[in-house]
C-alpha cells in the first residue's frame, strides 16, 4: 500500500464500491471526530486500507492527519499493528528529532458501516514522489540529494539500532516533507480558516465561514492555474524548499524478530534477497534507501523491471540488478528458497541469458550527465549498499559517517576554485 500521513493515493479516487459494511467510513467536510476534537476539512488522500483527512485539532489550534481505517477486522488488526509500532516510536524519540512520523492521538470511530479505528498523525507536506515530479523527472542536485539522504538515514538508524523495526515499505512516496512545494496547498501557511460545525449541523460562524473558505479556495485555484500557465519553467526551482523530511507508513513495519511477510517491500525497491526469499532484516531497507537516492539524483527508477516472452517481472528485475552491479555470487544466487525458479545450478539466469552490463558509474555518466568525479562519489556512498550480499551494507549509522554525506557538488566546487582564481587576480591587480 502506498500511504502516508498526508498524502495518499493521488492517482484515482478510491471510487465508491468499498463505501459498505466492514469498508471506509463516509466523511463529510466539517464532520467531527473525538468528541468534537477534530474536525474533518478535506481529503488528503486514500489506500487500501483507509482514508486520510486533514483536520484541525480543536485542542492545540493546528492541523494534523486523520487516517481513518476500514472497518472490517482485518483492516482493524492491521492498524492495531501499525498503532503498536507508532506508539514505539513515540517512545523511542521522546524530543521527536529522528526524522519519523510522529502519531498524536488514536481512537475508535463508529459510523453506518462499523467501528473504524483512526489515526491523528502530524500534518506533513508534499512525498519525495511529488518533488521529483517538480523537478519533471530531471533529478535533483546532489546538495539536495544530501540534505534529503541525512533525515532519511537518521530515521533508519532510529528504528533499526534504537528500536529493532524494519519499514520494510521505503520508497519517495513514503518520504514526506515538512512542509508543501506549493505554499498555496499548505493550510498551516496559507491561513485557511477551519471549517467547524455545530452538533446540530450548522457551522459556528454560520454560513459566511463555508462561503468565505470556498471563495478563497477558488481564487487561490484560479491564481495558482493563472501562474502555472505564465510561468512554467518556475516550477523547476528549488529556491526557498524546506527539504527536511520524515519517514511516513509503518503500515507493513515490523520488528526485526518478528518478521510476518515473505514478500516485502515495493516493487522496484524490493531487494534480491527479497525476491530470491533467502532471509531479510535491516539491510532490505538499507537496499531500498539507495534505490530510493539514485531516484532523487537521476529522476529515474534504478531498477523498472517488465515481464517479458518467456521471462517473469522477478527474473527481469535480477537481471537488470546484475547488468548495473555486477555478476551476483553463485552462493547467493543459488541459496534462496526460490532460487531455482530463475538460476540454474552454475548460478546464472535461466531465461536472459545476454546482460548488457554497463557500470553503475558509467551510467550515471553518459546516461545523466554526471561528471566524472560526482558519478565517482556518488557511486562510493551507493555501491555498498547494493551489495547482493545483505550482510555487507553498511547501517544507516555507518552511512552517516560516509564522506560523500558532506561533500559539496563538483559544481559548487569548481565555483569555489574559480572565485578564489579572480579574488587572487583583482589582488594582483591592485598591487
Amino acid at each position: 500500500m502506498s500511504f502516508s500521513s498526508s498524502s495518499g493515493s493521488e492517482e484515482e479516487d478510491e471510487g465508491t464500491d468499498s463505501y459498505r459494511k466492514g469498508g471506509y467510513h463516509a466523511v463529510q467536510v466539517g464532520d467531527p471526530f473525538a468528541a468534537g476534537r477534530y474536525i474533518a476539512q478535506r481529503k488528503l488522500g486514500w489506500g487500501n486500507f483507509s482514508t486520510v483527512w486533514l483536520a484541525y485539532d480543536t485542542h492545540s489550534s493546528k492541523y494534523v492527519a486523520l487516517k481513518i481505517q476500514k472497518s472490517a477486522e482485518q483492516f482493524a488488526e492491521a492498524a492495531v499493528h501499525e498503532i503498536e509500532v507508532l506508539l514505539s516510536i513515540v517512545d523511542g524519540d521522546p524530543s521527536n528529532s529522528k526524522c519519523l512520523v510522529r502519531m498524536i492521538d488514536h481512537f475508535k470511530h463508529s459510523g453506518p458501516n462499523g467501528q473504524h479505528l483512526c489515526m491523528v498523525l502530524e500534518f506533513l507536506g508534499d512525498s519525495l514522489l511529488r518533488l521529483i515530479r517538480f523537478r519533471r523527472y530531471q533529478g535533483l542536485e546532489l546538495d539536495k540529494v544530501r540534505e534529503i539522504c541525512k533525515c532519511v538515514l537518521i530515521a533508519l538508524d532510529c528504528l533499526h539500532r534504537e528500536l529493532g523495526i524494519i519499514h520494510t515499505d521505503l520508497k519517495p512516496e513514503n518520504i514526506l516533507l515538512l512542509s508543501t512545494i506549493n505554499p498555496a496547498k499548505d493550510p498551516i501557511r496559507s491561513a485557511l480558516i477551519p471549517i467547524l460545525k455545530r452538533p446540530e449541523g450548522g457551522t459556528l460562524k454560520g454560513r459566511s465561514t463555508t462561503t468565505m473558505v470556498e471563495k478563497r479556495l477558488k481564487r487561490r485555484a484560479r491564481r495558482a492555474s493563472m501562474g502555472e500557465a505564465e510561468a512554467p519553467k518556475q516550477e523547476k526551482r528549488m529556491d526557498g524548499i524546506d527539504l527536511r523530511c520524515k519517514v511516513v507508513d509503518f503500515g507493513n513495519a515490523c520488528w526485526a524478530d518478528k518478521p510476518f511477510a515473505e514478500e516485502i517491500q515495493t516493487r522496484q525497491y524490493r531487494a534480491p534477497e527479497v525476491i530470491l526469499v533467502s532471509g531479510y532484516s535491516f539491510p532490505a531497507d538499507m537496499w531500498s534507501f539507495a534505490c530510493t537516492a539514485f531516484e532523487l539524483a537521476t529522476g529515474d527508477m534504478m531498477f523498472a523491471p517488465q515481464s517479458g516472452k518467456g521471462f517473469s517481472e522477478d527474473e527481469d528485475h535480477l537481471a537488470l540488478m546484475m547488468e548495473l552491479l555486477g555478476r551476483m555470487p553463485k552462493k547467493i544466487a543459488i541459496g534462496g528458497a526460490r532460487s531455482k525458479d530463475y538460476f540454474d545450478r552454475h548460478g546464472d539466469l535461466k531465461r536472459i541469458r545476454r546482460l548488457k552490463l554497463t557500470p553503475l558509474h558509467r551510467h550515471l555518466v553518459d546516461k545523466y550527465n554526471f561528471s566524472e568525479s560526482d558519478a565517482r562519489e556518488f557511486v562510493g556512498f551507493l555501491c555498498p549498499l547494493l551489495d547482493f550480499a545483505p550482510e555487507k551494507r553498511p547501517t544507516a549509522q555507518q552511512c552517516l559517517q560516509h564522506p560523500w554525506l558532506n561533500l559539496k557538488n563538483s559544481n559548487q566546487r569548481e565555483m569555489n576554485v574559480q572565485s578564489k582564481v579572480n579574488i587572487g587576480m583583482d589582488s594582483l591587480k591592485i598591487n
